[in-house]
């Protein structure tokens, strides 16, 4: 399409912005939507995979980002001791580094300044009130006030997503895992130069991230009741407990977490949205549509792409319903196998029995996943 297009972007998180930018770099009129006063308290960090930064480098941020955070190329895997059983290079699509780690909120303005410098307009504090789609186009009215007519509605507003109760009602509500991860801010160890994992305990998974030249975090996954929440007055002795068979790096970071206001908790859940992920011009994408587990660590890299291809998609095609059907041809296959595996390692790790498709699935492994992945998406 050369025709510029106004698109409404409902969620200002990663994927968000990532698509805010290309389409308007491109030309397209832009309005995010963001229900959150401010994109500082994100969370902890990430990792961006060879080909997120890929993405990155499509939109023209993938500098900014290694500059704020810790580029690295080989995963180490240790015993529950801390002994060093593989140091597994990872493998990069092009020229991109294999991966980074980044501080949320670093990514966060890195991508909100690129939003804003493209030309989109990111509407804090707001998100969508009432939303009328006729076939050839979207009424929108936010809970700001502002109105407006779009040719397109995209759901980049997470796990929890309101837009696909909107579409769907409660038929995807996310599916609890039965596992917890815990995550926690440190100082960067200086022998922590790439993720450090240690695993083997079928209780837990415990594993060290670089996310900046000053930075780590420790993350733990572990299962746990649904119900579950830390005591906020000792999640850190919470933490404790949970990796106390655990020694090496994993147990001399464990030592520096004194703090329980620190210690950042959150239930793992999926999300698989089996009918269309687009009716009419609305369209789900990151994990509206298809949130995983964190054992690819590509859930971030999925909306990426979503991102960068929707806004490739509309370039090629004639129409607004054309585009989304070819984008969801493409994306929905490659979002789906990473939900499947990510899903199935995790089962793997914990002694959990897995389906015979599943155990298909592990056969490909973490190292051939990571080669996949770094392929044309």
């Amino acid at each position: 399409m050369t025709t510029p297009l106004r698109v409404l972007v409902h969620g200002g998180g990663i994927g968000g912005l990532t698509l805010a930018t290309a389409l308007a770099k491109r030309g397209h009129h832009v309005d995010v939507a963001e229900l959150r006063e401010q994109l500082e308290a994100l969370g902890v960090g990430i990792i961006q995979p060879s080909n997120a930064l890929h993405v990155m480098r499509e939109i023209g941020v993938l500098d900014d980002c290694l500059a704020a955070g810790f580029a690295w190329e080989v995963l180490t895997i240790c015993d529950p001791a801390g002994a060093t059983l593989a140091s597994i290079p990872q493998p990069r699509m092009g020229d991109a580094p294999a991966n980074n780690g980044i501080p949320r909120p670093a990514l966060a303005r890195v991508l909100a300044d690129a939003a804003v410098e493209a030309g989109a307009t990111v509407r804090f504090g707001t998100s969508i009130a009432s939303l009328t789609e006729d076939g050839a186009g979207v009424d929108v009215t936010l809970t700001d006030g502002h109105t407006g007519r779009y040719d397109l509605v995209v759901g980049f507003d997470g796990i929890g997503s309101p837009l696909r109760k909107h579409l769907y009602g409660d038929r995807y509500a996310p599916e609890y895992t039965g596992f917890a991860n815990w995550r926690v801010t440190l100082p960067r160890s200086p022998e922590v130069r790439g993720v450090v994992m240690s695993t083997g305990n079928l209780e837990a998974k415990a594993l060290l991230t670089p996310i900046s030249e000053e930075l780590m975090y420790l993350g733990a996954v572990f299962a746990e009741a649904e119900d579950f929440r830390p005591d906020p007055e000792r999640a850190h002795e919470q933490l404790h407990e949970r990796l106390a068979g655990f020694g090496g790096p994993v147990a001399e970071a464990l030592a520096r977490v004194t703090d329980p206001a620190a210690v950042v908790h959150s239930r793992i859940s999926q999300v698989t949205v089996e009918e269309p992920w687009h009716v009419g011009r609305i369209v789900l994408a990151g994990d509206a549509a298809h949130a995983s587990t964190p054992h690819l660590a590509q859930g971030a890299a999925m909306a990426v792409e979503d991102a960068l291809v929707l806004a490739r998609s509309l370039d090629a095609a004639e129409d607004v319903p054309a585009a989304l059907t070819a984008w969801e041809e493409r994306r929905r296959p490659r979002a789906m196998w990473v939900q499947g595996l990510s899903r199935a390692i995790l089962k793997q790790e914990t002694g959990t029995p897995t389906t015979p498709e599943e155990d298909e699935l592990l056969k490909v492994g973490i190292p051939g996943a990571a080669h996949v992945l770094v392929q044309p998406y």
